[in-house]
């Protein structure tokens, strides 16, 4: 049993149709800043993971997702420092509006065998080899 605080960030995979996954750099000022992540963030309360992740989506990259389009992938379980993060990936194919910068240092659509050329944090990077098994 751990003493630590439980973490439910929502995290999602835009996949584009060349097969591509954004992946958006943190920003200077935020923990674990210059590290490349999956888009998404902390599941407020009472807020379901879909919702959650159409709302920082909508926030983050200024797009639309219905949350149909948001199919449930695979986890991440990662004990960090001083909380465990529980962290469902989800897949999304389809969006509307254009992807756009708001809150990252960067974006980058990358295909999946290339991910391992951009430094994740811990609890990211063991999902690559998921989506690069998949894509």
């Amino acid at each position: 049993m751990s003493d630590k605080p439980l973490l439910l960030v929502a995290a999602c995979a835009l996949v584009d149709a060349d097969g591509r996954v954004l992946l958006c750099q943190r920003p200077e000022g935020k923990q674990l800043a210059g590290l490349w992540e999956f888009p998404g963030g902390k599941v407020e309360a009472g807020e379901t993971p879909e919702a959650c992740l159409i709302r920082e989506l909508n926030e983050e990259l200024g797009i639309t997702v219905a949350q149909a389009c948001l199919a449930p992938f695979v986890f991440a379980s990662h004990s960090y420092e001083s909380f465990h993060l529980l962290m469902p990936l989800y897949l999304c194919r389809r969006w509307e509006g254009q992807v756009t910068r708001h809150e990252h240092a960067a974006l980058a659509w990358v295909k999946p065998n290339r991910m391992a050329d951009y430094p994740m944090p811990p609890a990211d990077a063991p999902l690559v080899a998921w989506l690069r098994d998949l894509l």
